[in-house]
């Protein structure tokens, strides 16, 4: 299909002028979703909106990154502004979100709209989230803070094959769930949000009831020897061992991201929500307001109730240990650490559930191999063959690396180039503004906002190479590895698309142009084939 054949079918709302209208038929040209025959069933409506975004941000981030956050700032005082400092940044990059996601509502998130924004050099943008889709789009850390919180319930000292191989067997499951019953796996993601949500309401409620017993002069109720709570009592002691290195702090907020990740989630689905635009702008605020004050909380209840050394040395176990002081080995160290097991499972399904369609976006523009396989949404009406690309890399980043600072290394591994894509979205957003003025925007963020994140985009992607005291890090090796990786990738991936989009066609003497096929079960993909 030509773009003169494209042409009569746009939206008469994308007709306000030539330049307009030039911009769209390109829009329709790459995204072919917007095109008659596309396969999407409107399957999620608010509360299933809702859960998805919430269970995809609360996660084991908050059970998990206290500890190894706490470490690196060294003081409660700093622990607590890195939290406000970070949620204030992720509302920032939500507002940008939403304004992309009113601007174009349909599946495939910040693919979408680095397409859309940077058309030139042509298929680079594409190449890039294809890339990064496969070789970080890995869904290992829940995974393994499953395993962990499983094994310590049922107080089994694992070996590294079992911390694998029940990690490897969730992601499994979960994989097959989404793969061969959709409607089921969205019942089960649905009920392990609501499940999560009051797991962390029950952490919250924790640290104002110590705060309550405290005000009324009987914490030594709850609190224990050595907890961080007088701390608390001082404005100086809050802050006594302060490191206010910028790569230490860096690596922080890349963790406190790390547990804001998700609040785009439903930009990744758009084309199967009921009315996106009214949902996503009720739905998005709702979250982080949800997400943001649970944490605050949780993160008091951890400060209060456990020592602030234990806090430091307690690597992915923190939430285990508050509830083992809290309610003794037999509630506390079982049935929560459950608990939390139970959640880091919810935070798999809905980040696959996602996932999965993005990597099924990128298919069928034809940035993916066995192109026609892992775009169709046979047998079962679900994206297998999405899913498979995204089983596939987090496996292995699940069965090779060794154990210990392996969690640390990959979310900051996955959070570096994740702010490389945030800066050019966030640069993008205010192109589109100044070239596309007229353009119908349901939701604009606040330029403040826009420029804030901006300018911390660029202050994360230095921080890496500020050297910390001592030169070390939160991790066992070189401070600046988790970038260097994050850059490699960045690299690898403009080398394969000059090569394959450029020197491969001036050598062959060929064109790679695209066109749009219907495949049997109506799902529509653009073909890029080679022409003289």
């Amino acid at each position: 299909m030509t773009t003169e054949e494209i042409r009569p079918l746009l939206a008469p709302e994308n007709r306000q002028n030539d330049h307009q209208l030039a911009v769209s038929t390109d829009l329709t040209d790459r995204f072919p979703d917007s095109l008659p025959g596309s396969n999407h069933s409107k399957n999620l409506r608010w509360s299933s909106a809702y859960i998805l975004v919430v269970s995809r941000v609360i996660g084991s981030g908050i059970f998990a990154t206290p500890g190894s956050i706490v470490k690196s700032t060294g003081s409660i005082g700093l622990t607590l502004l890195v939290w406000i400092f970070g949620t204030i940044l992720a509302a920032c990059g939500l507002s940008i979100s939403m304004e992309y996601g009113c601007m174009l509502p349909r599946s495939g998130g910040d693919k979408v709209y680095l397409e859309y924004t940077y058309p030139r050099p042509r298929f680079l943008a594409s190449t890039l989230i294809a890339v990064q889709a496969v070789v970080l789009g890995f869904t290992a850390s829940n995974c393994i803070i499953f395993a962990k919180y499983t094994l310590f319930a049922l107080n089994i000292e694992p070996t590294d094959l079992q911390h694998k191989a029940l990690a490897v067997g969730l992601l499994t499951a979960i994989t097959i769930i989404h793969g061969c019953f959709l409607r089921t796996g969205i019942v089960i993601q649905n009920a392990l949000g609501w499940v999560k949500i009051f797991l962390i309401g029950a952490m919250s409620l924790t640290g104002l009831w110590v705060i309550l017993l405290q005000f009324f002069g009987n914490s030594h109720q709850v609190t224990r020897p050595g907890s961080s709570s007088h701390y608390l009592h001082s404005w100086d002691s809050m802050w006594e061992g302060s490191n206010w290195s910028w790569g230490l702090l860096s690596t922080s907020l890349f963790k406190v991201f790390y547990s804001y990740a998700g609040l785009n989630n439903i930009n990744n689905v758009l084309s199967e929500v009921h009315n996106p635009i009214q949902t996503i702008k009720t739905v998005c605020p709702s979250a982080l307001l949800t997400a943001g004050g649970l944490y605050l909380l949780a993160n008091l209840s951890y400060l209060l109730v456990i020592p602030f050394e234990d806090i430091k040395h307690s690597g992915e176990l923190v939430g285990a240990l508050l509830f083992e002081r809290l309610f003794g080995d037999s509630i506390g160290r079982v049935l929560f650490p459950l608990a939390i097991a139970i959640s880091a499972a919810g935070n798999v399904m809905v980040v696959t559930f996602a996932l999965a369609r993005v990597n099924q976006e990128i298919a069928r523009q034809g940035f993916l191999p066995w192109q026609k396989i892992i775009s169709s949404s046979k047998p079962f009406n679900t994206p297998l063959g999405g899913l498979i690309v995204h089983y596939i890399p987090s496996l292995l980043v699940i069965a090779l690396p060794p154990q210990g600072d392996v969690y640390n290394f990959i979310l900051d591994v996955e959070g570096y180039p994740g702010q490389l894509f945030a800066l050019a979205i966030t640069i993008g957003l205010l192109i589109l503004r100044y070239k596309e003025p007229n353009r119908p925007r349901p939701f604009k963020a606040w330029i403040p906002a826009v420029w804030l994140r901006v300018f911390v985009c660029l202050a994360l992607l230095a921080a890496p190479f500020v050297p910390p005291p001592n030169w070390k890090g939160d991790v066992d090796f070189f401070y600046a590895t988790y970038a260097i990786v994050g850059i490699g990738v960045i690299i690898f991936a403009v080398i394969y698309w000059y090569v394959w989009t450029v020197l491969l066609p001036r050598w062959g003497g060929y064109k790679l142009e695209e066109s749009v096929e219907v495949l049997n079960d109506g799902t529509t993909i653009v073909r890029l084939e080679r022409t003289k």
